[in-house]
């Protein structure tokens, strides 16, 4: 069987359709749910409990930590973990997931779709040799192997990408990860102080992992191209709310006929 694990931090409205998800059209398919919380505020705790998945509070959270949490909080060899705010769509998810995994004991991850890039490198078949990553693990709508993990843990010491991370070793340990042709969607919409965390950890998982550096030239063209973009995105916002006000009144003044049905 599978055990699904979902991270989580203040969204129990994703995180009550994702559960509702998993148990309304995956029954056969999931042993356990587990959700691991950052110590939300909200009413996460009463979601689960109301969806009997096993709820666990992380007080120090981190991406290689939270992982390795999930990993040793499962009881199944195959372990799915989703953030709260992706959930599976494709009807035989699971079912190709466990396929994967008996069809191939070498097995370290599986990599589902839900962007052009994984639809692209699919269809193309590029693997996670050649592309580690786009075509490697991620830890939402992805799996992962239990007994591998216990060789290979995840590494608590990167920012971020520890997904990115544990693809390399486990690819040069000589394990497999492959795609897995099934769907999930991820859908979350970040404040700017999430999308500028997001940003600090990926300029230095990036440095970390795949050792790329920004040079200061593109530091500073990338600071002045973002300020003429908010400037211009501006003054076209002004313009078409404007346009948008002054149809309104044109509306008002003269209305189109009506069609009687």
């Amino acid at each position: 069987m599978i055990s699904v694990v979902i991270r989580n931090k203040n969204q129990e409205k994703a995180l009550g359709f994702l559960l509702k998800n998993l148990k309304e059209r995956y029954p056969e398919d999931i042993d356990e749910i587990i959700v691991l919380d950052n110590l939300s505020t909200d009413g996460s705790k009463d979601i689960a409990t109301q969806f009997n998945a096993k709820f666990v509070s992380i007080k120090k959270f981190s991406y290689g930590g939270s992982a390795n949490l999930a990993a040793m909080s499962a009881s199944n060899n195959i372990v799915v973990i989703f953030s709260a705010h992706s959930y599976p769509v494709s009807p035989d998810f699971f079912k190709v997931i466990k396929e994967k995994f008996e069809n191939n004991k070498n097995l370290a991850g599986l990599r589902c779709l839900h962007s052009s890039n994984d639809f692209r490198n699919y269809i193309l078949g590029i693997d996670a040799r050649s592309d580690p990553n786009k075509s490697g693990v991620i830890f939402s709508g992805s799996a992962f192997s239990r007994k591998v993990w216990e060789i290979i843990p995840f590494n608590e010491q990167v920012p971020t990408f520890e997904d990115k991370d544990w693809t390399l070793r486990v690819l040069k340990a000589g394990y497999d990860v492959e795609f897995a042709p099934v769907v999930f969607n991820y859908e979350i919409k970040r404040t700017l102080a999430q999308e500028y965390f997001r940003f600090k950890n990926d300029i230095l998982g990036n440095y970390q992992i795949w050792h790329v550096e920004p040079s200061m030239i593109s530091v500073v063209k990338g600071f002045i191209m973002s300020l003429l973009k908010v400037i211009k995105n501006s003054f076209i916002q002004i313009y078409y709310i404007l346009k948008r006000f002054f149809f309104m009144i044109k509306f008002k003044i003269t209305k189109p006929q009506k069609f009687n049905y």
